[in-house]
């Protein structure tokens, strides 16, 4: 620690402890209510809502925000801050009173439009839509696996980047949970995962009220918490009186001493506490209190003020922009010292933070395709996958990959990557275990969390374990890659449990998913290039365990590839039919054209690896591509068919799959359910002779 970090340490923590002296012989109780009344009084004017999570936290809430919380209202992205996830979602209006209350722009009109169309604090939290909120929960036990993805990114950047005496990435990730956050299976994947990571940054209070939608839980939930957590390898602070405020303050504290493991605090607390008639009843979860029990919540509380009317000096208590003004200045002050010293190391940190790609990422790319454009080597798209890892990585710090437990299937290594372990937290590589939805839903908080370009692989099928997280990524708009090899029956004799047959359908149809099956390695770097450019959203590559043939272009056709859909093989003039195809059926869609081309027929093959991309084209390039005139049209693709009439209409045909697949060698199965160049042909025959 240097001098002004030292300096600043008594300050802060001299500032600390005198404002916990005051709150505690003062306000406490009134602090807290706060929160409580502005959620009450929000739920009740929207008339739905859940009152009883923010009453039962509201005193936790208060301590860890006014006494811990490292973050700046003026600036919610103020990169060094502390984060808090809200995981049970449902509790928005705890989330949304704090952020009023501390300072953020979040009026108290604002509160009054809760659960309104277009307001600023929808039912559950929306990463981006709301000022201070971290990221999107609601779906229990993704806010935690968000959490852990936060704390993990801090953790790998403060040790690619401190340096003894400047810890510049320092800060905590703290996190709410319910009884549902930790019923949900992808708590055990994340959570087991973070304890062996040892997070010692990650503190999660767990609010423990037993009582859900249903009643109380101890009819289907009677885990015990701690033994769970040990097992994990997690620090346990365990019966906290979630409503004695210095017995949270103390947890607190004992939590942030322990360096090497995640802490979970254990609060007991009373679900609507405050209301005489509804507290610790599960119907205070999610409904209105009602004008009645409002009135004699008001009383037994002793909150004197009319709805939505906080007084002066509890705004003036709560207030967090001056502290986090003072923050702030001092961290960009640290970091100005760091920069002098390490200027290589600022300037990289600075380019990963602001999302700037390499001043040479062109020159790297373009060389790269080129060259792909050369070489005849038929190979697997998932190998091509590993190819551009090998060219991309090397120059992208920020890239951090893995897999789940997949590594030599998914081939998402690559030379020079580095494992990640709880010694060694410099790498850029990840062993997730068998955790498809952990390793999604942790991937979404590095992303969040800023720094990284998070990747990871499982199979194409096992999608559907993880398919709420990566519809989080799509919802939240974050550069989160999914590689998802053996994209189709191709991958053989694992048979139909692991042959997907609807998932690249039931993928497309989620609203900012970008999808790319490349047929070759030219489109898979271009998918590639594509994901790591690409910093709206989700990009996911549906790759082979089957080799492919490289198709050769022209350099018109190699830039029409990033328009998603371009014509691969043409004919003179206008064509009498067109073959659409992506991934593995390419091929066959060209061998088809060759041999119907050379009869004197006249056809079109259009490769369309992206869907997404083809669509956002303007309507005269898809009109040449897709002359709406030829209407005599074919699409190829392992997987559903119905997605794909959308592009040849009701009078052309698909070939695919609609039923489950066999256990057998790829060449088999492709003939058994008729993915041939013989039947293409026949296909087209047949519509031309209509």
């Amino acid at each position: 620690m240097n001098t002004l970090d030292e300096q600043f340490a008594i300050q802060y923590w001299a500032d600390t402890i005198a404002r916990w002296r005051i709150k505690m012989t003062s306000k406490s109780n009134q602090l807290a209510n706060a929160i409580r009344f502005l959620s009450i009084d929000s739920v009740q004017k929207a008339n739905s809502g859940h009152p009883g999570m923010p009453m039962g936290m509201a005193d936790v809430a208060e301590v860890l925000w006014r006494n811990f919380l490292k973050h700046n209202p003026a600036n919610p992205s103020w990169f060094n801050r502390d984060r808090f996830v809200l995981s049970n979602g449902h509790g928005s209006m705890l989330l949304y009173s704090l952020l009023h209350l501390t300072g953020y722009e979040l009026t108290i009109e604002d509160l009054k439009q809760f659960r309104q169309l277009n307001s600023k604090t929808p039912g559950h939290p929306e990463y981006g839509h709301t000022p201070g909120v971290e990221t999107t929960t609601g779906p229990l036990g993704q806010g935690l696996a968000n959490a852990i993805g936060i704390a993990l990114a801090e953790k790998i950047l403060a040790a690619q980047f401190n340096r003894p005496g400047h810890d510049i990435i320092d800060h905590y990730t703290y996190v709410f949970v319910g009884d549902g956050c930790l019923m949900e299976g992808i708590s055990h994947e994340a959570c087991s995962l973070a304890g062996t990571l040892g997070l010692g940054k990650l503190i999660v209070f767990y609010d423990n009220n037993g009582i859900s939608i249903d009643g109380n839980v101890s009819g289907w939930f009677t885990d015990i918490t701690r033994e769970r957590f040990e097992s994990y390898g997690w620090h346990i602070v365990d019966h906290v009186n979630g409503h004695d405020s210095e017995a949270v303050n103390k947890a607190i504290i004992e939590a942030r001493f322990v360096i090497d493991r995640p802490s979970i605090i254990c609060c007991r607390t009373s679900i609507a506490y405050g209301s005489p008639n509804l507290c610790n009843t599960c119907k205070a979860h999610g409904s209105p209190l009602g004008d009645a029990e409002i009135a004699a919540t008001r009383k037994n509380l002793k909150w004197e003020h009319k709805p939505f009317e906080i007084p002066e000096e509890i705004y003036s208590e709560w207030d967090a922009v001056p502290r986090g003004k003072m923050l702030e200045e001092h961290w960009e002050k640290s970091f100005a010292i760091y920069q002098k010293n390490f200027p290589e190391l600022a300037s990289e940190l600075k380019r990963r933070i602001n999302k700037e790609l390499p001043t040479n990422w062109d020159i790297i790319t373009s060389n790269f395709i080129n060259h792909l454009q050369d070489n005849s080597e038929s190979i697997a798209t998932r190998k091509a996958s590993q190819n551009c890892l090998n060219t991309y990585c090397p120059a992208l710090g920020e890239i951090l990959g893995g897999s789940a437990d997949l590594t030599e299937s998914n081939l998402t290594d690559w030379t020079d990557a580095k494992k990640i372990t709880s010694k060694n937290l410099s790498g850029n590589y990840l062993h997730y275990g068998v955790r498809e939805f952990g390793m999604f839903a942790i991937m979404n908080g590095l992303a969040l969390h800023g720094g990284f370009i998070p990747f990871g692989g499982t199979f194409l099928i096992f999608s559907d374990y993880g398919r709420n997280a990566i519809r989080l990524s799509a919802l939240m708009k974050q550069q989160v890659i999914y590689v998802l090899t053996h994209d189709s029956i191709g991958l053989g004799e694992d048979g139909p449990t692991h042959q997907p047959i609807e998932q690249l359908a039931s993928l497309r149809i989620i609203p900012g998913i970008t999808l790319w099956r490349p047929c070759d390695q030219t489109e898979t770097a271009i998918a590639w290039q594509f994901a790591l450019e690409h910093q709206n959203g989700p990009t996911c590559l549906a790759l082979t365990r089957q080799k492919t043939k490289p198709q050769q272009r022209s350099l018109e056709t190699l830039k029409n590839i990033r328009r998603g859909g371009y014509i691969l093989i043409d004919c003179a003039g206008t064509p009498e039919a067109i073959i659409i195809a992506t991934g593995s059926e390419v091929e066959i869609a060209v061998y088809a054209a060759q041999k119907l081309n050379s009869q004197n027929k006249k056809i079109r093959v259009v490769s369309m690896p992206s869907t997404e991309l083809f669509e956002q084209q303007d309507s005269s390039y898809k009109e040449s591509v897709l002359p709406s005139n030829v209407w005599v049209r074919l699409a190829i693709e392992a997987g559903n068919t119905n997605f794909w009439y959308k592009y040849v209409g009701l009078k052309g045909k698909v070939i695919g799959i609609d039923k489950f697949g066999k256990s057998a060698p790829a060449e088999q199965l492709y003939a058994e359910f008729g993915i041939t160049v013989e039947h293409a042909i026949q296909a087209i025959n047949s519509l031309l002779n209509r």
